[in-house]
């Protein structure tokens, strides 16, 4: 997941970096904005989870090449319930 800068958590950050990283500051909020169009943060449903341009596609492939190297590029498993088996007691009455 792309970093996220939401609300408050903004200005934490650049404080943070401009005490522990202050010759980096810039470039890692510019490397951020360059992610979500410009700003430090996307709150759109559907987009905030990702990002866009140059390094969001570097990442992609790097995570690409990542999991076929440890072979799990493939098809997802078909899903089961098989090894889940519902409790005894009467604690499932609470929802009937």
């Amino acid at each position: 997941t792309p970093l996220r800068l939401p609300g408050a958590v903004a200005p934490v950050f650049e404080d943070w970096l401009e005490r522990h990283y202050p010759d980096r500051k810039q470039k890692v909020l510019n490397r951020v904005r360059a992610e979500r169009g410009g700003k430090l943060n996307d709150p759109n449903f559907g987009s905030r989870f990702r990002a866009g341009g140059v390094m969001a596609e570097q990442t992609h492939d790097l995570f690409r090449l990542a999991a076929r190297r440890a072979g799990v590029d493939g098809p997802f498993p078909e899903l089961s319930v098989a090894g889940f088996r519902r409790p005894a007691g009467p604690q499932l009455s609470l929802f009937e």
